[in-house]
């Protein structure tokens, strides 16, 4: 079975819009100048108001700025939008310093910037911006201007309580960061995954695209090749004499039917695999076994004597391409043997693919199929892994749930030891199994 490659799919580094900055720093920036007019002509409270309104207004025009300059709908590189980010920070530390530091009930807007960066941003970039919020609101503890308050009766909070808003500032910022950073790329993660299921059935539809243009090809060619055989033999029989000839026209002949005969290969591979050919269930466990028998390991097929007739479905690449990566997975792990197991009723069509190797560690069998879950059994298989996407059991499992079957994962009872893949169709799903994608789509 085909590796998928990170780089098929997967871009190296994440991006986030400019326009998408620009929108929360507008949106800051108006939130921030309503909080002021409100303290200020609201509440009637004496601070610093000329100097927050400039420090908004220096906000503001660096935004207009950005939009003039550059193409709002571009991708910031991850540096160029973690740097204006860090901006907004500082801004709001501005703030906060003119307006009570961290005694300012808005001293925790300092989880936003850090929060939107560990959504979209890698994670080194995301700590630099949580340290950079954590270094504000600490120096705001020692220095700032008194919190707008009633001057007859000013509020005075103690240092124990100013400690623990600083406290619950830290721990906001790692807990709910690490959170939303854990999230995102769970999400990051499942999205590159089906990415390459798509990209691995693409592949398939394209190899049987292929297929039906050699057999047309084939089919077009055979005429003229003949006719091109039948008249080179007839010259050759006319001038027997002349030696030269008659040795380029039997070279001639040669050529044609060597070409005739290698149609006629590409002919019986193809009527043999053509997309809409049935395949009983024996006949597409040999076709996803045939490619494992020589890596040293025993693969022994049993199919289960039953009184209805063997199941017979459409050649479907995502089946064979689905049971042919768990098969592959099993002789990699296997010690000797792998074992195919196959039954079948009136309800129910049943695949076991089992082999004696180590087993599913404990902590991974209720996850295994997730996608980017890898675990080998040294170094030098790790080494082998390419780039350890650890993807080709998750695509096997979506592939073959999208035509109907239940993949499930065990390991074998006590004292015996290695994995057993079970994948289960409703017979009548699998007799209707469709070999294009959409049809498949169709049934979710």
């Amino acid at each position: 079975m085909s590796d998928v490659v990170a780089s098929d799919f997967r871009l190296p580094h994440r991006y986030v819009r400019l326009d998408t900055i620009l929108r929360l720093r507008w949106l800051a920036a108006l939130g921030q100048l309503t909080a002021i007019f409100i303290v200020a002509h609201g509440l009637e409270f004496d601070f610093p108001v000329i100097a927050c309104v400039a420090v908004v207004g220096v906000s503001a025009l660096l935004n207009l700025a950005l939009q003039v300059a550059f193409n709002p709908m571009q991708r910031l590189e991850p540096l160029h939008a973690a740097a204006l980010l860090a901006l907004n920070i500082v801004e709001l530390a501005a703030l906060l310093f003119l307006t009570g530091g961290l005694q300012n009930p808005f001293s925790f807007l300092f989880l936003a910037p850090v929060l939107i960066s560990a959504t979209v941003l890698p994670i080194r970039l995301t700590i630099g911006l949580g340290l950079l919020a954590v270094a504000c609101a600490s120096a705001l503890v020692f220095f700032h201007l008194p919190l707008p308050w009633d001057s007859d009766d000013p509020l005075v909070l103690p240092p124990i309580y100013l400690f623990g808003v600083w406290l619950s500032i830290v721990l906001a910022i790692g807990v709910t960061s690490l959170y939303a950073f854990q999230a995102a790329e769970e999400a990051r993660k499942l999205s590159d995954a089906l990415a390459a299921t798509e990209l691995v059935l693409t592949r398939e539809q394209h190899l049987t695209q292929l297929d039906g243009l050699a057999a047309a090809a084939a089919h077009e060619l055979g005429t003229p090749l003949s006719t091109i055989f039948l008249i080179s033999r007839e010259l050759e029989k006319t001038i027997e004499g002349n030696g030269q000839l008659a040795s380029d026209l039997k070279t001639l002949r040669e050529q044609a039917q060597r070409c005739r005969d290698i149609l006629a290969k590409i002919t019986q591979l193809s009527s043999s695999g053509a997309p809409f050919d049935l395949m009983p269930i024996s006949t597409l466990i040999e076709e996803a076994v045939a490619p494992h028998r020589d890596f040293g390991v025993a693969i022994k097929v049993r199919l289960a004597v039953a009184a209805t007739r063997e199941p017979v479905g459409a050649r479907n690449p995502a089946i064979l391409y689905g049971v042919g990566n768990i098969l592959e997975n099993a002789v990699d792990f296997a010690r000797t043997t792998v074992e195919v197991n196959a039954w079948w009723n009136a309800d129910t069509v049943e695949i076991v693919i089992s082999d004696d190797g180590p087993g599913i560690a404990p902590d991974m069998l209720k996850r295994i199929g997730e996608p980017y879950l890898s675990r080998r059994r040294s170094a030098d298989e790790a080494h082998r892994e390419r780039a350890g996407l650890g993807l080709g059991i998750f695509i096997a499992r979506t592939l073959l749930e999208r035509t109907g079957a239940k993949v499930s994962f065990s390991n074998r009872t006590f004292p015996d030891h290695g994995a057993v893949v079970q994948i289960a169709w409703p017979r009548a799903r699998f007799e209707a199994a469709e070999s294009t994608e959409s049809a498949a789509g169709s049934e979710n």
